[in-house]
Protein backbone atom coordinates (compact mmCIF):
# COMPACT_ATOMS: atom_id res chain seq x y z
CA UNK A 1 0.00 0.00 0.00
CA UNK A 2 1.07 3.15 -1.13
CA UNK A 3 -0.28 6.20 0.98
CA UNK A 4 2.65 8.63 -0.22
CA UNK A 5 4.73 9.47 -3.51
CA UNK A 6 7.34 11.45 -4.57
CA UNK A 7 6.83 13.34 -7.77
CA UNK A 8 9.01 15.75 -9.67
CA UNK A 9 7.19 18.18 -11.10
CA UNK A 10 8.63 20.55 -14.66
CA UNK A 11 6.46 23.35 -15.79
CA UNK A 12 7.32 25.35 -18.74
CA UNK A 13 8.18 26.02 -22.33
CA UNK A 14 12.04 24.09 -21.82
CA UNK A 15 10.74 21.46 -19.28
CA UNK A 16 10.97 18.50 -22.03
CA UNK A 17 14.54 19.10 -21.33
CA UNK A 18 14.03 17.92 -17.85
CA UNK A 19 13.29 14.27 -19.74
CA UNK A 20 17.33 14.20 -20.38
CA UNK A 21 18.24 13.86 -17.07
CA UNK A 22 15.33 11.68 -15.80
CA UNK A 23 16.28 9.02 -19.02
CA UNK A 24 19.79 8.54 -17.03
CA UNK A 25 18.02 6.88 -14.28
CA UNK A 26 16.27 4.77 -15.86
CA UNK A 27 16.64 1.15 -17.72
CA UNK A 28 17.61 0.79 -21.90
CA UNK A 29 14.12 -0.73 -22.36
CA UNK A 30 11.50 1.94 -22.39
CA UNK A 31 7.62 1.85 -23.43
CA UNK A 32 6.41 5.29 -25.13
CA UNK A 33 2.71 5.05 -24.55
CA UNK A 34 -0.06 7.34 -26.19
CA UNK A 35 -3.29 7.77 -27.51
CA UNK A 36 -4.45 8.26 -31.55
CA UNK A 37 -1.55 9.49 -32.29
CA UNK A 38 -1.85 13.17 -32.58
CA UNK A 39 1.12 13.55 -30.74
CA UNK A 40 2.29 12.47 -34.64
CA UNK A 41 0.70 15.39 -36.55
CA UNK A 42 1.71 17.88 -33.49
CA UNK A 43 5.50 17.27 -33.31
CA UNK A 44 5.76 15.91 -30.49
CA UNK A 45 6.74 12.48 -31.41
CA UNK A 46 9.71 13.05 -33.23
CA UNK A 47 10.82 15.53 -30.41
CA UNK A 48 10.15 12.55 -28.05
CA UNK A 49 12.04 10.28 -30.32
CA UNK A 50 14.99 12.19 -31.00
CA UNK A 51 15.45 12.36 -26.64
CA UNK A 52 15.15 8.82 -26.71
CA UNK A 53 16.98 7.92 -29.51
CA UNK A 54 20.06 10.08 -28.52
CA UNK A 55 19.93 8.69 -24.79
CA UNK A 56 20.26 4.76 -26.11
CA UNK A 57 17.01 4.15 -25.13
CA UNK A 58 14.92 0.80 -26.63
CA UNK A 59 11.57 2.13 -27.81
CA UNK A 60 8.47 0.00 -27.54
CA UNK A 61 5.60 1.59 -28.26
CA UNK A 62 2.13 1.00 -27.20
CA UNK A 63 -0.06 3.50 -28.99
CA UNK A 64 -4.45 3.51 -29.38
CA UNK A 65 -4.99 4.15 -26.27
CA UNK A 66 -8.54 5.32 -26.28
CA UNK A 67 -10.71 7.55 -24.67
CA UNK A 68 -12.10 5.85 -20.88
CA UNK A 69 -9.28 3.22 -21.57
CA UNK A 70 -10.67 -1.00 -21.51
CA UNK A 71 -9.42 -3.26 -19.58
CA UNK A 72 -8.94 -5.70 -22.85
CA UNK A 73 -6.15 -1.93 -23.75
CA UNK A 74 -4.80 -2.28 -20.03
CA UNK A 75 -4.01 -6.26 -20.38
CA UNK A 76 -2.70 -5.81 -23.97
CA UNK A 77 0.20 -3.03 -22.71
CA UNK A 78 1.08 -5.40 -19.66
CA UNK A 79 1.54 -8.24 -22.19
CA UNK A 80 3.96 -5.76 -24.40
CA UNK A 81 5.57 -4.68 -21.38
CA UNK A 82 6.54 -8.44 -20.25
CA UNK A 83 7.61 -9.58 -23.68
CA UNK A 84 9.73 -6.50 -23.93
CA UNK A 85 11.46 -6.34 -20.95
CA UNK A 86 10.25 -3.13 -20.22
CA UNK A 87 12.43 -0.95 -18.05
CA UNK A 88 10.09 2.04 -17.63
CA UNK A 89 7.22 3.26 -18.97
CA UNK A 90 6.75 7.33 -20.27
CA UNK A 91 3.44 8.01 -20.68
CA UNK A 92 2.16 10.98 -23.31
CA UNK A 93 -1.39 12.16 -23.67
CA UNK A 94 -4.27 13.24 -20.99
CA UNK A 95 -5.97 11.43 -18.35
CA UNK A 96 -6.80 8.00 -20.20
CA UNK A 97 -3.54 7.77 -21.67
CA UNK A 98 -1.66 8.09 -18.20
CA UNK A 99 -4.77 6.24 -16.05
CA UNK A 100 -3.58 3.21 -18.36
CA UNK A 101 -0.32 3.01 -17.88
CA UNK A 102 -0.66 3.47 -14.07
CA UNK A 103 -2.45 -0.15 -14.49
CA UNK A 104 -0.37 -1.44 -17.03
CA UNK A 105 2.63 -0.42 -14.74
CA UNK A 106 1.06 -2.70 -12.01
CA UNK A 107 -0.44 -5.66 -13.96
CA UNK A 108 2.98 -6.12 -15.79
CA UNK A 109 4.82 -7.35 -13.04
CA UNK A 110 1.73 -9.64 -11.20
CA UNK A 111 1.06 -12.81 -12.71
CA UNK A 112 -2.51 -12.36 -10.69
CA UNK A 113 -5.80 -10.50 -12.79
CA UNK A 114 -5.13 -7.09 -11.22
CA UNK A 115 -9.10 -6.69 -11.55
CA UNK A 116 -9.68 -9.78 -9.19
CA UNK A 117 -6.93 -8.63 -6.52
CA UNK A 118 -8.90 -5.44 -6.43
CA UNK A 119 -12.24 -5.63 -7.04
CA UNK A 120 -13.12 -8.78 -5.47
CA UNK A 121 -10.42 -9.34 -3.16
CA UNK A 122 -9.90 -5.90 -1.77
CA UNK A 123 -5.79 -6.27 -2.01
CA UNK A 124 -3.19 -3.76 -3.69
CA UNK A 125 -0.27 -4.31 -5.75
CA UNK A 126 3.45 -3.75 -3.99
CA UNK A 127 6.10 -3.55 -6.93
CA UNK A 128 5.56 -1.41 -10.94
CA UNK A 129 7.68 -0.34 -13.37
CA UNK A 130 8.89 3.01 -13.09
CA UNK A 131 6.82 5.78 -15.12
CA UNK A 132 6.88 9.29 -16.17
CA UNK A 133 4.65 11.46 -17.77
CA UNK A 134 4.52 14.21 -20.57
CA UNK A 135 1.03 15.89 -20.47
CA UNK A 136 -0.86 17.43 -23.46
CA UNK A 137 -4.11 17.37 -22.15
CA UNK A 138 -5.13 19.03 -19.41
CA UNK A 139 -8.22 18.81 -17.01
CA UNK A 140 -7.56 15.58 -15.34
CA UNK A 141 -5.07 16.00 -12.85
CA UNK A 142 -4.33 12.61 -13.89
CA UNK A 143 -0.37 13.06 -13.23
CA UNK A 144 -0.92 13.37 -9.53
CA UNK A 145 -2.46 10.46 -8.27
CA UNK A 146 -2.12 6.48 -8.60
CA UNK A 147 -5.83 5.98 -9.14
CA UNK A 148 -7.20 4.87 -12.86
CA UNK A 149 -10.54 4.83 -13.97
CA UNK A 150 -10.80 1.84 -16.50
CA UNK A 151 -13.32 -0.29 -18.27
CA UNK A 152 -14.05 -3.49 -18.27
CA UNK A 153 -16.35 -4.48 -20.82
CA UNK A 154 -16.59 -8.09 -20.04
CA UNK A 155 -18.06 -7.46 -16.80
CA UNK A 156 -19.49 -4.46 -17.89
CA UNK A 157 -18.67 -2.30 -15.48
CA UNK A 158 -16.43 1.41 -15.28
CA UNK A 159 -14.85 1.48 -11.86
CA UNK A 160 -11.68 2.47 -10.28
CA UNK A 161 -8.36 0.56 -10.22
CA UNK A 162 -4.93 1.68 -8.68
CA UNK A 163 -1.64 1.09 -10.11
CA UNK A 164 1.64 3.28 -10.00
CA UNK A 165 2.42 6.62 -9.06
CA UNK A 166 4.29 9.17 -11.70
CA UNK A 167 8.17 9.32 -10.64
CA UNK A 168 8.16 12.84 -12.60
CA UNK A 169 5.52 14.62 -14.98
CA UNK A 170 6.51 17.17 -17.49
CA UNK A 171 3.73 19.91 -18.27
CA UNK A 172 4.51 22.08 -21.35
CA UNK A 173 1.84 24.62 -22.18
CA UNK A 174 2.90 24.38 -25.72
CA UNK A 175 2.00 21.15 -25.94
CA UNK A 176 -1.27 21.71 -24.22
CA UNK A 177 -2.14 24.19 -26.65
CA UNK A 178 -2.20 22.09 -29.35
CA UNK A 179 -5.47 20.40 -28.10
CA UNK A 180 -8.99 21.63 -30.32
CA UNK A 181 -11.11 23.80 -28.97
CA UNK A 182 -13.91 21.87 -27.78
CA UNK A 183 -11.40 19.84 -25.56
CA UNK A 184 -9.94 23.04 -24.14
CA UNK A 185 -13.48 23.80 -23.17
CA UNK A 186 -13.98 20.12 -22.00
CA UNK A 187 -10.51 20.35 -19.73
CA UNK A 188 -11.39 23.33 -18.27
CA UNK A 189 -14.65 22.49 -16.88
CA UNK A 190 -13.32 19.14 -15.93
CA UNK A 191 -10.60 20.69 -13.40
CA UNK A 192 -13.76 22.98 -11.90
CA UNK A 193 -15.68 19.86 -11.54
CA UNK A 194 -12.59 18.63 -9.54
CA UNK A 195 -12.41 21.37 -7.61
CA UNK A 196 -16.40 21.64 -7.09
CA UNK A 197 -16.06 17.71 -5.54
CA UNK A 198 -13.18 18.49 -3.30
CA UNK A 199 -14.67 21.42 -1.85
CA UNK A 200 -18.76 19.73 -1.74
CA UNK A 201 -17.53 16.14 -0.65
CA UNK A 202 -17.02 14.13 1.93
CA UNK A 203 -14.43 15.47 4.86
CA UNK A 204 -10.58 13.94 4.27
CA UNK A 205 -10.56 11.02 6.67
CA UNK A 206 -13.40 9.61 4.62
CA UNK A 207 -11.69 9.62 1.30
CA UNK A 208 -8.19 8.22 2.45
CA UNK A 209 -8.88 5.10 -0.43
CA UNK A 210 -8.73 6.96 -3.04
CA UNK A 211 -5.00 6.89 -2.30
CA UNK A 212 -4.17 3.96 -1.58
Amino acid sequence: MRLEAVISFYFGDNSVNNLVDELKKVGSNVMLAYGGGSIKNNGIYDELMKILKDAGKNVIEFNGIMSNPTYEKVQEGAKLAKENNVDFILAVGGGSVIDCCKVVSAQANMDEDIWELEIEKGGSPSEFIPMGAIVTAFGTGAEMNNGAVITNEEKNIKGPLFGAFYDFAILNPKYTITMPMKQVVSGSFDALSHCMETYMGSPPEKQIYLMR
